[in-house]
């Protein structure tokens, strides 16, 4: 079976006209505009609280707490040793130069060095945070590496 321009046709379903409700018996849709009878959900203004399982116990409450949240917790963005060797200037690497670059996506939260991977060229780092196994490549090739 081939495809040609001139038996190209619409999918049946493509154009439904709108439902049009409430506008008289004789659309089928008249009267309650297919809300149903009585009750809360056929009234103007009914919205459900999100969750709402009819007064039986809701999931969220039904399943057990688990896990908590460190407010003492330090954001970093994470970059590792490999990743600068893809920068062009690497005679001076920093958050702006990172950013750029786009191997971070935030210029204000601090920024930590990790080791995987090799260096291959000499590179001064200026980080808030580096790994020790990040520190000794860098310092292996000369670079040199100021903590913010």
């Amino acid at each position: 079976m081939s495809f040609e321009l001139h038996g190209l046709a619409r999918p049946k379903a493509a154009n439904r006209k709108r439902k049009r409700v409430g506008r008289g018996p004789g659309s089928g849709n008249g009267v309650t505009a297919g809300r149903g009878d009585k009750g809360q959900k056929s009234r103007s203004g009914y919205s459900q609280r999100f969750g709402f399982e009819g007064g039986q116990m809701p999931l969220q409450r039904r399943l057990p707490k688990f896990g908590f949240t460190n407010i003492h917790r330090k954001l970093c963005q994470v970059v590792n040793v490999e990743a600068l060797e893809k920068i062009e200037k690497k005679d001076e690497i920093n958050s702006e130069i990172l950013f750029k670059s786009g191997l971070i996506s935030k210029k204000h939260v601090p920024v930590k060095i990790l080791g995987k991977g090799d260096l291959k060229s000499r590179v001064n780092v200026e980080v808030h945070a580096i790994s020790k196994s990040a520190k000794e490549k860098i310092e292996k090739l000369g670079g040199k590496v100021t903590l913010l």
